[in-house]
């Protein structure tokens, strides 16, 4: 893939705005919970409209207000630009859409700030700020794929299921006995897929932080928790390294996986598979039934319905196989409160919109890969332009359903400020990937993922907990 022209200013300007409306949308859900409103209860300025706060809550409300001045200026300009660039009507409406509800916001307010709010008024200007950065993102979106996508890059084709494989690169499995214990025993932690625990329980961790709240966790349902999390992810790890080992010899980063080299036999995976599975279950049950019940279904979903029917069948792979990534927040609240609460659910949605705007990268860095693997990974049948299209889209519904997050418990400014500092980075490394179109930047745009959701859990966590 070739590099395009840098960004010019009208994309730099869109996803300036957006990370600008979004800070507002999450301050606005933050401040919603804390007496902000009431500290500063005029308008524009407190007092009698026209005073200085008298308290720090104040200030922080008063500096909303200013914020939000700035950024409508930056969204006219945004749209002033939009108009004499002669862009398409699409983006035209998005943006019109968004500068029109932009004042309305303002007056809701305004209106909150001097009559007090009630739960209807926050979530509509909750709901208002939403569409106005929805917008934002859906022109940049469109705006990018005019820009730096190819009309001719859309192959609408399945991958070929019968492929050669991959040119051949087995270790040389060592002989004497203590070198070969060591390469068994790193094999079976192989199967165990032991990167994607550390996320997964850090999801279940910021889960069972919010559930707690300021009442504190007990030690030893957390650790019954996190251990039952992390041998249900090597469980499952395990059953899709033994459903796939045929495939895996066709990849060229997966052929060396310890069931394609005949290091660990297969039946002996699938009882190893089957010892972490009931390991993890009876931790989950020693917390409650409901946290053992949900582990068994992540279990399955990741190893029957993602592994044997979404993987190889369906281009939505990825995004319904996303729920496998957001069970565990669902398992942390109910360890905690024996049952499945707003928080989880919503903390859920962000993990579940999260997983394609992360692993749509990487599905572009290795699509040569996955099309011998006969995937039908988005890059492979819908074409690298609507693949970078989609990153976009589901990172701005990621980054929505974190604000959701903020107005639906009492998370503070870490966590406002960490989603807006690393949302934006990562915002930024997209649009990089859309002009640079190359694997290193696919990889960087991955990572920016990664540190991302992890910063956010980790705030939450923080936060939950008033650490």
């Amino acid at each position: 893939m070739e590099s395009t022209d840098t960004p010019d200013r009208f994309p730099a300007l869109l996803a300036a705005t957006a990370m600008g409306v979004y800070l507002l949308l999450a301050v606005g859900a933050a401040t919603t919970l804390s007496d902000a409103v009431t500290a500063c209860a005029a308008w524009p300025a407190c007092g009698d409209g026209l005073s200085l706060p008298s308290s720090a809550m104040g200030y922080v409300a008063l500096g909303h207000r200013a914020v939000a001045l700035v950024v409508g200026v930056l969204a006219l300009a945004t749209g002033v630009l939009a108009w004499r660039r002669d862009t398409s009507t699409r983006i035209k409406a998005a943006l019109g859409l968004s500068l029109l509800l932009y004042p309305a916001q303002a007056a809701l307010g305004a209106f909150v700030a001097t009559s007090g709010t009630t739960a209807t008024l926050s979530a509509l200007h909750l709901v208002v700020g939403m569409t106005i950065f929805g917008g934002i993102v859906a022109a940049l979106a469109w705006t990018l794929e005019i820009e730096t996508g190819d009309p001719d890059d859309r192959p609408d084709r399945m991958p070929e299921r019968d492929l050669p494989p991959a040119e051949d690169r087995r270790p040389e499995i060592p002989t004497s006995t203590v070198a070969r214990a060591k390469a068994t025993a790193n094999a079976y932690f192989r199967l165990m897929k032991p990167r994607l625990m550390w996320l997964l329980c850090l999801v279940a961790s910021a889960a069972m932080a919010l559930a707690a709240g300021s009442d504190g966790l007990n030690p030893v349902t957390v650790a019954a928790t996190l251990g039952g999390g992390a041998l249900s992810i090597g469980a499952s790890g395990t059953f899709n390294h033994v459903l796939e080992r045929d495939i895996d010899r066709r990849m060229n980063r997966t052929n060396d996986r310890p069931l394609v080299t005949d290091l660990v036999p297969v039946r002996n995976a699938i009882a190893w598979g089957l010892f972490l599975s009931v390991v993890s279950l009876a931790l989950f049950a020693s917390v409650n039934l409901l946290a053992a019940a949900l582990g068994l279904a992540a279990i399955l979903f990741y190893s029957v319905v993602y592994t044997l029917i979404l993987k190889p069948n369906t281009v939505q792979n990825t995004v319904i196989g996303g729920a496998a990534g957001a069970l565990p927040a669902l398992i942390g609240w109910a360890a905690v409160t024996d049952s499945i609460g707003l928080g989880g659910l919503v903390l859920a949605g962000v993990i579940f919109l999260w997983t394609p705007a992360h692993f749509y990268n990487l599905a572009l860095a290795y699509k040569d890969d996955y099309e011998r693997g006969g995937f039908p990974m988005m890059p492979v049948v819908r074409g690298e332009t609507v693949t970078r299209k989609h990153i976009l889209w589901y990172l701005g519904a990621t980054l929505v359903a974190a604000a959701a997050l903020a107005a639906a418990d009492s998370l503070g400014w870490l966590y406002v400020l960490t989603g807006v500092v690393f949302g934006g980075i990562f915002l930024w490394m997209v649009v990089r990937l859309h002009y640079e179109q190359s694997e290193s930047a696919a990889f960087r745009s991955f990572h920016a993922s990664n540190a991302y959701l992890g910063a956010l859990l980790l705030a939450v966590v923080v936060d939950a907990l008033a650490i």
